[in-house]
């Protein structure tokens, strides 16, 4: 084997092995939008390139109630702000580039993960 043969398949040897370990990096985000909006509120609050893994609160005071997935991901929405399912509420399933309301009678949603 010649020696710019050898150094041609290290090299990609190595771009591989870089390329796969920044694939599965916990580093990764969202690509795209989350926008929520709580009831009758013209303010809206907008998440991109939101990291993957963990809880993320949603920065609206009195809750959310409307919430549009702009983004290439499908997330879950929960009525607690730290992600938990409860007696009364399990967490919503929003799928990418869909949206959701919550019913009149319901409690607001505080808080959305991400799955990956």
């Amino acid at each position: 084997m010649s020696h710019s043969r050898r150094i041609s398949i290290t090299v990609g040897t190595a771009a591989l092995l870089l390329t796969a370990s920044a694939c599965s990096g916990l580093g990764r985000s969202t690509v795209g939008m989350l926008s929520f909006r709580g009831h009758d509120s013209p303010v809206e609050v907008t998440y991109s390139n939101t990291l993957v893994v963990g809880c993320h609160r949603i920065a609206i005071p009195e809750g959310a109630t409307h919430v549009e997935n702009n983004t290439l991901v499908d997330v879950v929405l929960y009525r607690t702000p730290d992600c938990q399912k409860t007696d009364k509420a399990d967490g919503i399933y929003v799928a990418t580039t869909l949206s959701n309301v919550t019913a009149p009678v319901s409690l607001p949603w505080r808080s959305f993960s991400v799955i990956h």
